[in-house]
């Protein structure tokens, strides 16, 4: 199915996103994670939200979620993995699906750690982001799963269902990947094994990963103050652009992009007919 606007992200500001995509009478497809993996989720308490006092991170984030929902957002469960721009329609790949829009809102928070020395280089070659993607090509073999969330370890899981012997390293400190023309082995925090494939299973990928050609600085996505990137049909908000790393802040600015998406979408649609 086609949108008119894409959220890469279900928090605060990916969801403000969202609901005015709606309010303007635009569709939306939001593409996020578990909320329970969103960070917000722990906060027992944030009390700086204007009118929402002592309500907890995962109360908004059900309140903000059911808001988005009775707007009429489209929701899917994953994690985006590719994207291209094609004849003016941006094409997502989710998992083994593959969605497309008019625009794009990347909202998907701040990509916290460093690639593994190894990681890049057999990146195609035993690196993998996607164990329900390619996991059959390592049937009844042996794979490392670099698992950073609850959803890393239901698809070490589905590994271990089609047959693969998994050794499963839980929010590993330090890795390196190394082989020669493939992945030979992992050695994680000191735990060296030998495997022909390595799963890299994180919550979320880094912008430039996902966006070639993106425009950041140190590490952050650039925006206008129409939450523009460089790209277009791109707008960013939310933890991603910076901080402060505030739901204030970015349900701002998922509101700006929100709007300008569906502004973007709206002229890509006059211009077709």
């Amino acid at each position: 199915m086609s949108y008119d606007v894409l959220v890469i992200g279900g928090g605060p500001a990916g969801l403000s996103a969202a609901l005015n995509v709606r309010a303007r009478g635009r569709s939306v497809l939001v593409v996020s994670n578990p909320l329970e993996e969103n960070p917000l989720w722990r906060a027992e308490k944030v009390d700086n939200h204007l009118g929402m006092p002592d309500l907890s991170g995962a109360e908004l984030l059900k309140d903000f979620r059911r808001h988005a929902e009775e707007a009429g957002a489209a929701f899917l469960e994953g994690k985006v993995l590719n994207t291209v721009r094609m004849d003016e329609t941006w094409y997502v790949g989710i998992g083994s699906d593959m969605e497309n829009a008019r625009a794009l809102v990347l909202a998907g928070g701040v990509a916290r750690g460093k690639k593994y020395p190894g990681e890049e280089e057999f990146l195609g070659r035993g690196v993998s982001y996607c164990a329900t993607c390619d996991g059959m090509l390592y049937r009844n073999r042996p794979v490392a799963v670099l698992g950073f969330s609850d959803t890393a370890k239901k698809e070490a899981d589905f590994l271990s269902g089609i047959g693969c012997d998994v050794t499963y390293f839980d929010r590993p400190r330090s890795c390196t990947i190394s082989g020669g023309k493939t992945v030979e082995q992992v050695t994680c925090d000191g735990e060296t094994v030998r495997v022909d494939g390595v799963f890299l299973l994180r919550p979320t990928m880094a912008p430039t990963d996902l966006f070639p050609g993106l425009a950041v600085d140190k590490g952050y996505v650039t925006v206008d103050r129409k939450m523009a990137t460089n790209l277009s049909g791109v707008f960013a908000a939310g933890d991603c652009t910076g901080g402060p790393l505030q739901v204030s802040k970015a349900v701002g600015e998922g509101l700006i992009a929100g709007q300008s998406a569906a502004a973007f979408a709206a002229e890509l649609a006059r211009k077709s007919q």
